[in-house]
């Protein structure tokens, strides 16, 4: 397994970082998030300038954890950055997503902890990896709890992509009154969406509903997302859901109600019953 972080003794800013060595750490079972922060701890035995993680529900688990192993010798990681300003500033979002505070580390520290907001940055071109030093390190695995198993949801489409790198969204809200209607919005991206490109979303209203399931959730306390196309059915826009989904590339919203505050974060808005609309779009783009 490849430690989910990057270990850096010297960082290029800009989009595109250099990486001198790659630290592989094979591990016999399945591994738990304390056994990563455990190999994180290890990898950072010459105290490197910096530890970045994905702000994932998975790096959630683990960046926090290393942070605090690596205490006192390091600051309280930095989390969700969406942009860096220089070695020592960075700017995350709070409130939501509704401001935005410019975080400095303390000066001093010997290792930065940060977690980065993927879609808050462009993918970096790849490049020839050949000279890229890979080096086998071991570590002890965590024994006090250990990996049971898990049950994936999913929308039944197998050529449907992962929600968090999907390019086009089609996202239902309490409106759809139903699971059972969330049939139509899978029509909708069959139409719309290449295989493997499209992906299909949910509001915390339907989720919390039982709509459908968790995984399915977009905003603050589900995935972030930032596709080229992002379509908002039957969702009113709270904060909490615009909050993952604002950073989208084109942001289209069908609603009846024409006072919806999705409206005000779209670059597209259809006033009508979803129930109409949606139907109508499919049929036109099956044509």
């Amino acid at each position: 397994m490849f430690v989910n972080s990057f270990f850096l003794s010297q960082t290029h800013y800009g989009y595109q970082i250099s990486f001198r060595k790659v630290l592989h750490v094979p591990f016999q079972n399945t591994v738990v998030p304390e056994t990563v922060a455990n190999a994180i701890v290890a990898a950072n035995s010459s105290s490197h300038d910096y530890i970045l993680g994905a702000s994932t529900k998975f790096g959630s688990t683990i960046i926090p954890r290393a942070a605090a192993c690596l205490q006192p010798d390091i600051a309280s990681p930095i989390t969700d950055i969406v942009e860096i300003i220089d070695a020592n500033t960075f700017i995350r979002p709070i409130y939501a997503g509704n401001a935005l505070a410019k975080v400095k580390a303390k000066p001093g520290i010997a290792t930065k902890v940060l977690t980065i907001r993927p879609t808050s940055f462009e993918k970096s071109p790849l490049v020839d990896a050949a000279s890229v030093e890979v080096e086998t390190l071991n570590v002890d695995e965590f024994e006090s709890s250990m990996f049971v198993g898990e049950a994936v949801s999913g929308d039944g489409a197998s050529d449907r992509a992962d929600l968090g790198s999907a390019r086009i969204v089609v996202s239902g809200g309490r409106g759809l009154k139903n699971g059972e209607n969330f049939d139509m919005l899978g029509k909708l991206i069959d139409q719309i969406a290449a295989p493997g490109t499209g992906a299909i979303g949910a509001s915390r209203a339907a989720v919390d509903a039982g709509f459908v399931p968790n995984d399915w959730q977009v905003g603050q306390t589900g995935k972030v997302v930032a596709p080229d196309l992002y379509i908002a059915v039957g969702i009113s826009g709270a904060i909490q859901h615009l909050s993952g989904m604002k950073d989208s590339k084109v942001v289209v919203a069908i609603n009846k109600d024409p006072e919806a505050p999705i409206f005000q974060v779209a670059d597209y808005g259809l006033v009508s019953d979803l129930f109409t609309a949606v139907p109508e779009m499919t049929e036109k783009l099956s044509k």
